[in-house]
């Protein structure tokens, strides 16, 4: 009897799938690889963005979870009375009773708030428009409450004109860059333990009051009025 042909299907029959054999049309052929896709930059910044504001809002609810009891009434106080920044101008006045170098710093400290509260609360807040944080829904303590402001949260405005106070003032006057420092830091802190700010806000007020504190210095150098305050 004749045997079919080994390696393959009789001459002329029709290849069988079953019998291990596929025609060469149902072979898929590979598509044309078309050009790399680009990054959308606006999507990225989106992306980083959204990242940051949950990690901002866990931070936000991680301080308000945490309890304080010893710490609340303290930082309460601090936060009311940084209202306005009446404790730089107190400090400012202060400065002001002692000739020379003293006197230098407290002028160029109030310079420093008026920059610093002009960038915050006429740019800075009506550009972002940022909620405040829903301190009921992250149940913060009553204990820990002052009065919500009614203006957008970013960037916190008491944090840009105590660092803007502390850094002028520490230059001009190096010993008081320290407890302004600290002080600052305390306060800028305790916007966001009362509740009132997210600490991002606190953070962007940080960099501002930086900025507005090193301008203040920068006007007051190019000043003649410097001079004068140099020989009082």
């Amino acid at each position: 009897m004749a045997q079919p042909p080994p390696n393959g299907p009789a001459s002329g029959s029709t290849p069988d799938p079953e019998d291990g054999f596929t025609p060469a049309s149902a072979v898929p052929t590979a598509e044309p690889a078309g050009p790399p896709r680009r990054r959308d930059p606006v999507g990225s910044v989106r992306a980083v963005l959204s990242d940051m504001r949950a990690v901002d809002g866990a931070l936000y609810a991680a301080v308000a979870a945490t309890p304080t009891p010893t710490l609340d009434r303290g930082f309460r106080r601090l936060s009311h009375t940084a209202d306005h920044s009446k404790i730089s101008f107190a400090v400012a006045a202060a400065l002001a009773l002692v000739p020379g170098r003293p006197r230098m710093a407290a002028v160029v400290g109030v310079g420093a708030i008026a920059v610093a509260s002009a960038s915050a609360n006429l740019l800075g807040k009506r550009l972002v428009r940022r909620r405040r944080p829903d301190r009921e829904a992250a149940r913060v303590t009553v204990d820990r409450h002052v009065p919500m402001p009614t203006s957008a949260s970013f960037p916190s405005g008491h944090t840009a004109s105590a660092v803007a106070f502390a850094t002028a003032v520490g230059v001009v006057l190096p010993p008081a860059a320290v407890p302004l420092g600290i002080l600052a830091s305390a306060v800028g802190y305790s916007r966001v333990h009362t509740g009132v700010h997210y600490p991002g806000d606190v953070a962007a007020g940080a960099v501002l009051g930086l900025a507005s504190g090193v301008t203040a210095l920068t006007v007051a150098n190019a000043s003649p009025q410097w001079r004068w305050l140099r020989r009082a």
